[in-house]
């Protein structure tokens, strides 16, 4: 048996998006490598680095032994200092790293954050003034910026890349971002980084034939049209307060509700602003069930004289099938429930093979196919929502959740919240999950503070920019979503049959565990502790795959894509996580580069839609509780 050619593979997301590693030491038992490698970083991201050390095989896939995450905050500003990683107490095996953190020569730039995210964000823009040696040219030359929105850009020669029509990329900052200009079918021939002095080497001239003095001329043009630009006012907005519409909107509803509780309570004086309780509507439940006990609560609620006392309705599942029903009405609790119910008796009571026969089939398979070609990502989810809208209509419906405000502009209904989960991709839902809330005005995430306007949710973003609308999605879509029975995976089934998933839930787990680094550093509240991930076998991987896989999710563009995780954002009072969630201390898979959101019912994990309703900033007074599932009734 030959001992071990290890080396060590460095990665920092927040800092570079590429990986480096350690020259190969060949059969050593204590291998030492002598090497040094830069990052430049911003002190105000969370920047955990990440060092691999792997086993490097000539006839197979080199061999993963292990990965220490290493919190950089830890070191001081001006330090330098030689850290010792326990591997193994009992086998004595070390890693020794040494690290130096210097004052960068950069000026500051301004950043914004809400004290969890943080957005660092910079474009360049390329453009080529006209000459007659390359213009004639008809090659073409990809421009590519590793880790930016872009990707790669093709252009010709005879192309003007002009100050009017420039090629531009967005980037994040201090990501050593490298401009590549290269042939198609040829190596690459430049490599410069993104940063103030934009170089293209003159070693690649060896690499051309013919095409050189034409592609030599634009090289240099492109060096000197490199300009880097701040960005305008973000898209998304970054806090935790209320948006501005919905602050309108409880002034409005305020009113209602104050006159509301006099004729109801009998009230000799009108109630002052601050003596008007905010009452809210908590529903859950699934399928028809819930869609026809939800319309008999409502009904109630008004029989009583209590609708017009209530701020807000959530929901997740089947009862957002009636709520998105009523809020096409602009002034539904204004009128009688009776008819509104007696259409919707007739149509959960129709025959539904019409949503299944060869006529509608086609229609979905046009439909989705638009939804395609607009830019959406469809999913199986996409179709079971068109079912959904063929059997509670009697056509095609146009409504969308933007569309809703015209029924709560004036305070004349309660709001609508309506509930999503986030997940991940072969991550067990215990482990990782984050709600998600919808109102007619915003879509985002309470937990990071970051929300965006109803009608762009599904459009593309970068670094909170909006950088690619498409059109918003029709209102049965989002019934899909949130009402999507196809995204279970086996563990999810286990805890809503019995909750007593664990012992599988131990296969679908890293191993990640606390080590100690000498010399012992001082602790910050905000610190994460340097921990050790040791890979799982063969069998329990597929097993975890097996048993986290999710027959089919709904995909949205993640309009978080390229916010980075605030330094102390673990600290901060208005991150919410659950107690049991694994990757929120993991800031490296929290807020990775992902292009989609995986969004799922709420109902699978949580039988109620009240977290909306808990934000401290909607001073809800009372919930009132409606569940409508067969399980517990307890909360």
């Amino acid at each position: 048996v030959t001992q071990s050619d290890c080396y060590v593979s460095l990665s920092l997301p927040t800092a570079s998006v590429q990986q480096f590693r350690t020259k190969t030491v060949p059969n050593s038992r204590n291998p030492t490598w002598n090497e040094t490698f830069h990052f430049t970083i911003q002190s105000q991201v969370k920047n955990v680095l990440e060092l691999k050390v792997c086993d490097e095989d000539n006839m197979t896939q080199d061999d993963h032994l292990l990965t220490v995450f290493f919190d950089v905050s830890k070191i001081q500003l001006g330090e330098n200092i030689q850290l010792c990683f326990q591997l193994n107490p009992q086998g004595k095996e070390e890693l020794d790293v040494e690290f130096t953190m210097e004052t960068s020569p950069d000026p500051p730039e301004n950043i914004v954050t809400n004290g969890v995210l943080v957005v660092i964000f910079y474009f360049i823009t390329l453009s080529l003034p006209r000459s007659n040696a390359y213009c004639k040219a008809k090659r073409k030359f990809a421009l590519t910026v590793d880790g930016s929105y872009e990707g790669t850009q093709t252009h010709t020669l005879s192309s003007c890349l002009c100050p009017t029509s420039p090629a531009r990329f967005h980037y994040i900052k201090y990501n050593q971002s490298a401009l590549t200009v290269a042939l198609p079918r040829r190596r690459r021939l430049s490599r410069v980084l993104c940063c103030r002095n934009f170089i293209i080497p003159r070693w690649y001239v060896m690499f051309c034939s013919a095409f050189l003095f034409a592609f030599l001329l634009a090289a240099r043009a492109i060096s000197r049209g490199l300009s880097v630009v701040l960005p305008r006012n973000l898209d998304a907005r970054l806090g935790f307060d209320l948006c501005t519409d919905e602050q309108n909107f409880l002034q409005y509803r305020r009113k209602v509700v104050a006159a509301a509780l006099k004729e109801l309570l009998h009230l000799e004086e009108d109630l002052q602003e601050h003596e008007v309780p905010i009452v809210a509507v908590s529903t859950a439940g699934c399928g028809i069930r819930a869609l026809t006990a939800m319309y008999g609560s409502i009904l109630g609620l008004q029989k009583l004289r209590v609708l017009d006392c209530i701020s807000y309705i959530s929901g997740s599942s089947g009862t957002t099938w009636t709520m998105t029903k009523l809020y096409e009405d602009a002034d539904w609790s204004r009128k009688d429930l009776g008819e509104i119910i007696i259409e919707a008796r007739k149509q959960a009571a129709k025959c539904k093979m019409g949503a299944f026969c060869l006529r509608s089939l086609r229609n979905y398979y046009r439909e989705l196919s638009q939804r395609t070609q607009a830019g959406h990502k469809t999913s199986f989810i996409d179709l079971w929502g068109l079912m959904i809208e063929s059997m509670l209509n009697d056509g095609k419906c146009h409504h969308r959740l933007s569309d809703q405000r015209r029924a709560v502009n004036q305070g004349q209904n309660p709001l609508p919240i309506y509930l999503a989960l986030n997940v991940k991709d072969k991550v067990a839902t215990k482990d990782f999950r984050e709600w998600v809330e919808f109102t007619p005005y915003e879509v985002g995430f309470l937990k990071y503070g970051t929300f965006i306007r109803a009608e762009d949710f599904g459009s593309e973003f970068f670094m909170g920019r909006l950088m690619k609308k498409l059109p918003e999605s029709r209102i049965c879509f989002m019934q899909g979503m949130w009402s999507s029975i196809f995204s279970k995976n086996l563990l999810d089934a286990w805890h809503a049959a019995d909750n007593s998933e664990d012992f599988w839930h131990r296969w679908t787990q890293d191993k990640v565990s606390e080590i100690e680094e000498q010399p012992d550093l001082p602790e910050k509240p905000y610190e994460m502790a340097t921990c050790m991930f040791t890979p799982t076998s063969g069998l329990s991987s597929a097993l975890r795959d097996i048993l986290t896989d999710r027959p089919a999710v709904s995909k949205y563009h993640n309009f978080l894509r390229g916010f980075q995780m605030h330094n102390e954002y673990i600290q901060h009072e208005n991150f919410t996580r659950w107690k049991d969630t694994l990757l929120d201390t993991s800031p490296n898979d929290l807020r990775g580069n992902s292009e989609h959101l995986e969004l799922v019912d709420a109902a699978f994990f949580f039988e109620t839609s009240c977290p909306p309703l808990m934000r401290p900033e909607r001073q809800v007074d009372v919930i009132i509780h409606l569940n409508y599932t067969g399980g517990s009734q307890t909360l």
